[in-house]
């Protein structure tokens, strides 16, 4: 009887090691798969709408814009939301050497104000600056720069959520305020591939005037 009941126990024993076996080995081989495809294709892009992207830069830009608290003999010209090349990731790179994806796109906005003198350019970066600052975003970049025969100035400020970027450059040559406003790769839905993301941007008080026709007399 006893002999009976050690049997038992150690056949019931080994069914129990099997089953648990058996379920680790699955999950090793489900973890051998991930991680392979981790290594293959490399960390995934984040998804985004590219007309929210493009609406969310623009209105960076008028916030900028606002924030130069330019006078208004000082005029911004419009800009174009454009998009750039996004690559792919992991060892699945060295198989798309320089080879961009389709479905994954970074996002810019570029626009300048000309003719601005150094001392109302200085002020107007101050503010900029300033804003940012209070918003949480970090400075990745200080571009002031002072030569024998050239000065500029500039900076580069990053959002730690989402990494957009503000950037801002003025120099003595031109008198023009240089801004780029810059969203960072995503992939985009498969049905906006083909897409035209292109999108005038116009400072706000122009494009209220666009909005509101001219004036009657």
């Amino acid at each position: 009887m006893f002999k009976s009941l050690v049997r038992r126990a150690r056949a019931s024993g080994r069914s129990v090691l099997y089953a648990v076996t058996g379920l680790v080995m699955v999950v090793l081989s489900v973890a051998a798969v991930a991680a392979g495809n981790f290594v293959w294709n490399g960390a995934p892009y984040p998804s985004a709408d590219p007309d929210v992207v493009a609406q969310r830069l623009k209105a960076r830009s008028d916030r900028v814009y606002d924030d130069f608290a330019l006078p208004e003999k000082y005029a911004a010209d419009s800009g174009t939301v454009d998009t750039g090349a996004c690559y792919y990731r992991g060892l699945r790179s060295i198989a798309h050497i320089d080879e961009a994806r389709s479905d994954v796109r970074s996002f810019g906005l570029d626009w300048s104000v000309p003719d601005v003198p150094e001392a109302t350019a200085r002020e107007a970066q101050r503010r900029v600056r300033q804003r940012l600052v209070q918003q949480g975003w970090k400075l990745t970049h200080e571009g002031d720069r002072a030569g024998a025969t050239f000065r500029q100035l500039g900076f580069r400020f990053e959002n730690p959520e989402g990494g957009d970027q503000v950037d801002v450059q003025w120099n003595d040559s031109t008198m023009t305020l240089f801004i780029s406003v810059y969203a960072p790769c995503v992939q985009v839905p498969e049905k906006s591939v083909e897409y035209d993301w292109s999108a005038d941007w116009h400072p706000k008080e122009q494009s209220a005037g666009l909005l509101r026709g001219p004036s009657r007399p």
